[in-house]
């Protein structure tokens, strides 16, 4: 993922994506927002748990992200809310909404981060998980900490 490089900042992460979804592809792309939106995301008053996009009239949106108002913003803020479009070449939509139809994949923001001063989301084509699948992922991280954690015993 670029956020580790030079000149970016981690905002945000989607913890819980990565635990209901196999990610197969992920891609930055840019947010349109207003200026308290940006404030408020430097202050780090912002969630993506429950967000997901969604592909209208040739546009991709992102919705149920939430950005707190900014306490200074008075009229200028917006409705925490609301759908944001995001900011993509339409070839790259045009590939993504046909994925989405044909393989029945779902768009989820994974990340939110700073790149130099503009703000970016990495988003994921991602298949969901069943509940075996999630065990499965439980039972290999919980196998992987136990055999680190005796390692690190005989090392001592």
């Amino acid at each position: 993922m670029a956020v580790n490089k030079k000149g970016t900042k981690q905002i945000a992460d989607n913890r819980k994506a990565r635990h209901d979804y196999f990610v197969l592809e992920s891609i930055e792309c840019g947010i349109e927002l207003v200026g308290t939106e940006v404030k408020s995301i430097r202050n780090g008053g912002v969630n993506l748990k429950d967000s997901w996009c969604s592909i209208d009239d040739g546009e991709m949106w992102v919705k149920g992200m939430h950005i707190s108002p900014y306490e200074q913003g008075n009229i200028f803020n917006r409705d925490p809310l609301r759908v944001r479009r995001l900011l993509l070449h339409k070839r790259e939509i045009m590939r993504l909404l046909g994925k989405v139809k044909q393989e029945g994949l779902t768009l989820i923001p994974l990340s939110l981060y700073f790149k130099d001063s503009r703000v970016k989301l990495e988003l994921g084509l991602c298949k969901g998980k069943k509940l075996h699948d999630k065990r499965e992922d439980m039972a290999n991280k919980a196998a992987a900490r136990e055999i680190e954690r005796t390692l690190k015993e005989r090392n001592q």
